[in-house]
């Protein structure tokens, strides 16, 4: 049967997953660019830096995207859902997103492609935005609650 704690665990399985992924494209990020130039029928040639650059500069928002998830998933584990620091946490979760965002929308301009992250990673953002808000809300309500008992 299907729990809050399998869901839990297959969160966190699948960040793990994610932060696997971001440390070996980080790594790897030179092999990459190279494969994906040579791969590429794009005319691409002299855009190595570029891609390297936006990697690496995309590494940053990302790494600090999957540790607030982390972070968030541990407090929901530990049954802390309505407190200040998971609003903190989804409050950086979509400035990542922002940011990467911004990366992707200045990576358009050497490969328009990364334009439809910019896109997927803004409106991203906005929806963890609006969760964040509904639960700084609730956070609210809570210690309103707490303080009137």
């Amino acid at each position: 049967m299907w729990n809050d704690k399998k869901s839990l665990n297959l969160s966190k399985l699948c960040l793990l997953v994610f932060m696997s992924g971001l440390i070996g494209t980080i790594v790897t990020a030179p092999w990459l660019t190279r494969w994906f130039l040579n791969f590429s029928r794009a005319e691409l040639q002299g855009t190595k830096s570029f891609f390297l650059a936006t990697i690496y500069v995309g590494g940053i928002p990302a790494g600090i995207l999957l540790y607030n998830l982390f972070r968030l998933l541990r407090r929901i584990e530990q049954e802390q859902v309505f407190i200040t620091d998971n609003v903190d946490y989804l409050r950086w979760i979509s400035w990542s997103c922002f940011m990467g965002a911004g990366i992707g929308t200045v990576s358009a301009f050497y490969y328009f492609p990364w334009i439809f992250v910019a896109v997927a990673a803004a409106f991203m953002g906005l929806i963890v935005r609006v969760v964040k808000n509904v639960l700084a809300k609730a956070v609210e309500l809570q210690n309103e609650v707490d303080y009137t008992i």
